[in-house]
């Protein structure tokens, strides 16, 4: 029986793996956020590194599944492959976001769904854009440099610049982290669905 470009696209890809890696980083941030929770001495605000971390590795399973074998053919090819790679990006992304939401109930004004969810549009954004420059397999370091440099860096009081190159950090309704991570979804994205994945030494 003869594959249609969907098919043929998806069985090329991981994205299979990529799907079941985030359904298990989402238990394990939901486990991660109660256990948190329970300590003596810490309330709602110690879900922070949850809110990160758990959106880093989404980004990282989602970046790593945009591996192109045939990155060639499929430049080359009579069909456009670009509404593949962009569902490609948008489909994980969404069920990303929905499971983070869901692991991550109540306080949306600090640590809670709405903070994940914009930390995990800002960083699969910041993986797919990354997959295009530096190839798939590599494309979770520059997200992951910029979370760590930030979680060093980035000032205890939420709000003011910080909201802007500390986004991932800020509670949910700051609206310049929502416009910066917004913005990197979109590039990200964008420029994943016209190029693909950057063929590397390692992947030939």
């Amino acid at each position: 029986m003869r594959l249609g470009p969907p098919a043929l696209y998806l069985r090329s890809r991981a994205l299979p793996g990529a799907l079941a890696a985030l359904v298990g980083v989402a238990v394990a941030a939901a486990w991660v956020a109660r256990w948190l929770e329970s300590l003596p001495g810490l309330d709602h605000t110690a879900r922070l590194p949850v809110v990160v971390f758990g959106p880093l590795v989404a980004a990282a399973a989602v970046g790593t599944s945009l591996y192109a074998p045939s990155d060639e053919l499929d430049r080359t090819a009579v069909r456009a492959w670009w509404p593949l790679r962009l569902a490609h990006v948008l489909a994980p992304t969404a069920l990303a976001a929905a499971l983070f939401a869901l692991a991550l109930p109540g306080h949306p004004e600090a640590f809670g769904a709405p903070a994940a969810v914009r930390d995990t549009l800002g960083l699969v954004g910041m993986a797919a854009g990354s997959a295009t420059v530096v190839g798939a397999r590599l494309s979770w370091l520059p997200p992951a440099f910029f979370v760590g440099a930030v979680h060093l860096a980035a000032p205890a009081r939420p709000g003011g610049a910080a909201q802007w190159w500390a986004w991932v950090m800020q509670p949910g309704p700051q609206a310049g982290a929502w416009t910066v991570a917004a913005g990197a979804f979109v590039a990200g994205t964008g420029l994943y669905a016209w190029r693909g994945a950057r063929r590397t030494a390692t992947e030939a």
